[in-house]
């Protein structure tokens, strides 16, 4: 790092900063967003990246083929000391670009269709009333994650996929401790272990074709080209990790949301049609991924006034990107009828789910997971509080993916 570099960076808004509020975006990304659509930041190595916090920018920005998202580039931003380990470069799906990553898309597709995901809605409803069951006989308190958020879509993708769900809090951990490491090596450990679980476990499937889940068809069509073992292996653990921590997060940070918003949930309660409205203005207000997208520019490129150089790197706030006052009113209100504001459209223009070639492949299977935990549970279970006021929720730190180590609640 150049003395320059550093000085510049001195001079910068740190990245990342934690949440004061469990669905909120820190103060300091609050105070940058009113400044402008775009803005140089320092990362925690002293480099500068832009962050995107204006919508159309976000927008425009995700769909441009000249910012990359190979994470095996040299220049390709580190944005949290983690992702220098080897096993986030790159990351299948979300760290290829095309043709690979069309390729991959394509064949992953049929899994996550919203056919497919209609055909799974009544054994995940059947999943949920189970969960609630157990919790409601062995009484309060609860941790609402282990009891509740993270089994629903945990076992969703261990089934989906062909994993034995057995071996959840072995995956689990592992996942919490690549996502959640705070050293190059600590992530690398646990994505390591990650790893040889999942070859093992594809290993079998070659052996012995013809088994259920994603993972067993895939398993029949490595052919070295198009897909080489290395490549499943990759894929198998993005699905897995991204099937199953960023909803239980969801889960639990938008029960705390609708939670201490009283008068939104009894609206809810009151209009059950509105429940997939109010799961997009969940998934606007709460941005659990904190970050849509991270690319690094591949040429110049020119956006409304700003230069991006060629080897720059581009960070898209989602949680600042879905607050945008050009797209919403009273951006930092819960406001569970925003599809029927002046904006009918407003409410599925969040970016939670990034935008372009790269949007969230499981989304439909996000929204549905959601519709039916928030369901059930306040269904179920009417006088539901948290058992600690949300301020004082235990909370991941500022970066990538947000959310609570426990949420206790009680009835």
């Amino acid at each position: 790092m150049t003395a320059e570099v550093s000085a510049e960076s001195e001079q910068l808004f740190r990245y990342p900063q934690d949440r004061q509020c469990p669905y909120q975006p820190s103060l300091g990304y609050q105070a940058l967003g009113e400044q402008g659509p775009l803005h140089r930041v320092a990362l925690w190595d002293g480099r500068s990246i832009w962050m995107v916090t204006g919508h159309a920018q976000a927008r425009r920005l995700l769909a441009d083929p000249r910012l990359s998202a190979d994470r095996s580039r040299d220049d390709f931003p580190v944005v949290l000391p983690r992702f220098e380990a080897p096993i986030f470069k790159p990351i299948a799906i979300i760290g290829f670009d095309p043709p690979v990553h069309d390729v991959h898309r394509r064949m992953l597709a049929p899994d996550f269709s919203l056919k497919q995901v209609r055909e799974m809605r009544p054994h995940v409803e059947e999943l949920s009333r189970s969960l609630v069951d157990a919790m409601l006989a062995k009484g309060p308190p609860a941790d609402l994650i282990v009891d509740y958020a993270l089994p629903i879509p945990s076992m969703v993708i261990s089934e989906l996929l062909g994993v034995p769900y057995d071996d959840h809090e072995f995956f689990e951990a592992k996942t919490v401790g690549l996502l959640q490491a705070r050293t190059p090596e600590e992530a690398e450990a646990a994505g390591q272990a990650l790893w040889d679980y999942l070859d093992g476990l594809l290993a079998v499937k070659e052996r012995e074709p013809g088994g259920e889940g994603v993972l067993s068809r895939l398993a029949g069509r490595i052919d070295g080209r198009d897909l080489s073992r290395v490549d499943l292996v990759r894929i198998a653990l993005a699905l897995l990790i991204g099937g199953h921590d960023t909803t239980s997060q969801m889960i639990a940070l938008g029960v705390v949301t609708l939670l201490e918003h009283p008068g939104q949930l009894a609206a809810l309660r009151a209009e059950p049609d509105v429940l997939p409205a109010a799961v997009d203005e969940l998934l606007r207000m709460v941005s659990v991924t904190d970050v849509s997208g991270v690319r690094v520019a591949t040429e110049d490129i020119e956006i409304d006034g700003y230069e991006i150089r060629a080897g720059e790197g581009v960070l898209v706030s989602s949680s600042m990107v879905n607050r945008d006052p050009a797209v919403y009113d009273d951006p930092f209100t819960f406001d569970i009828h925003r599809t029927s504001t002046r904006n009918t459209a407003s409410g599925r223009q969040h970016l939670t789910f990034g935008f372009g070639i790269h949007q969230c492949l499981g989304q439909n299977l996000a929204r549905m997971e959601l519709e039916v935990a928030f369901a059930t549970l306040f269904e179920r279970i009417p006088t539901l509080r948290l058992a600690v006021p949300a301020g004082e929720l235990p909370s991941r730190s500022g970066g990538t993916m947000q959310g609570v180590h426990r949420l206790p609640v009680e009835w």
